[in-house]
């Protein structure tokens, strides 16, 4: 959403005008599930995505021809295999299009309210429908009622990464890729410095024995532990485990695994949560270089994600291909 909404802003100091594709309801297999969204101009898809393929094209070239009329419309592509879209997904997209005109303020305005808020991680709902202006809402629920439809604004994920060396250089671009926010945590400055993780959103130098006095976790966080040694694993697992997080995943070999575990039952850790961490870290893709293990990870992040969202609610659904 930060892209579209950069663009679109963009668009309109230029004077031109726009149009915003939102899936609003998806049944069955979909290439993108409610709330993709995809960004068009004179000069066709500018950014975001609703999936690709031929329901995209179909949306593109009814952009087109809202930009010409003016106007916003509600459209159903069927994606059925030999259908009017010949798709192999089989399910059904409501893609509701807007015109952005570049003569109104009420988009700009919305689109920089939206992103000051993005920019400080400040929750809110947003509400889009054809015949009314864009609104930014203070609560919800998600819901889509035929005409308007309401989802919490899309702050994102944090990944706490707990250890600055070359896996997580690898690791923090891939992540903040896919969506997530990061936080990297070393108790060396030369390894969590700002200059070596441009798109981190914080990188922080601090003490692993006190990782409060530096950095504020919360239960929605996910926590990823590649430290320098056994001694700092310990350390930080030995906190993180006193409370809840979202998601707590440590790189080691079974024996250093036996070892920090051992050390955590010494220190009271239940067994319950210490078979909550996920070791080792990752899909198992027989990943070796960092860059490997980036993208295992990043995996294993993704499915995460994907399993609290969809027990909130708010999860998208895509073609079988696409999972």
């Amino acid at each position: 959403m930060r892209v579209i909404l950069e663009t679109l802003l963009s668009l309109l100091t230029r004077g031109e005008d726009a149009v915003l594709a939102t899936v609003v309801s998806a049944r069955g297999s979909t290439p993108r599930g409610t709330r993709s969204q995809l960004l068009a101009g004179r000069e066709g898809l500018l950014a975001g995505t609703i999936g690709g393929g031929p329901g995209e094209a179909q949306a593109l070239l009814l952009a087109a021809e809202l930009l010409e009329e003016k106007r916003s419309a509600l459209r159903r592509l069927e994606l059925r295999h030999g259908g009017e879209l010949d798709s192999v997904c089989g399910g059904e997209q409501t893609v509701l299009l807007q015109f952005v005109s570049h003569t109104g303020k009420a988009w700009a305005a919305f689109a920089r309210e939206v992103l000051a808020r993005l920019e400080s991680r400040r929750g809110g709902w947003i509400a889009l429908a054809a015949d009314r202006a864009p609104a930014l809402l203070e609560e919800g629920p998600a819901a889509w009622d035929g005409e308007r439809l309401v989802f919490p604004l899309p702050v994102g994920e944090r990944v706490v990464v707990f250890g600055g060396g070359h896996c997580a250089l690898a690791l923090v671009p891939v992540l903040r890729s896919v969506g997530f926010r990061v936080v990297v945590f070393d108790n060396r400055a030369e390894f969590s410095s700002p200059a070596r993780f441009p798109e981190a959103e914080a990188a922080v130098c601090g003490d692993y024995t006190r990782i409060a006095d530096g950095l504020e976790l919360t239960a929605e966080d996910y926590a990823v532990v590649m430290t320098s040694g056994h001694r700092h694993d310990f350390e930080v697992e030995e906190q993180l485990l006193r409370r809840p997080l979202a998601y707590v995943g440590v790189m080691g070999s079974r024996t250093k695994t036996a070892y920090v575990n051992g050390r955590l039952r010494e220190a009271g850790i239940p067994e319950e949560a210490i078979r909550r961490v996920r070791t080792p870290i990752g899909t198992a893709i027989k990943a070796v270089t960092p860059e490997e293990i980036a993208v295992s990870i990043a995996g294993e992040l993704i499915y995460e994600r994907a399993l609290r969202r969809e027990a909130a609610g708010t999860a998208e659904h895509g073609c079988p291909s696409h999972l």
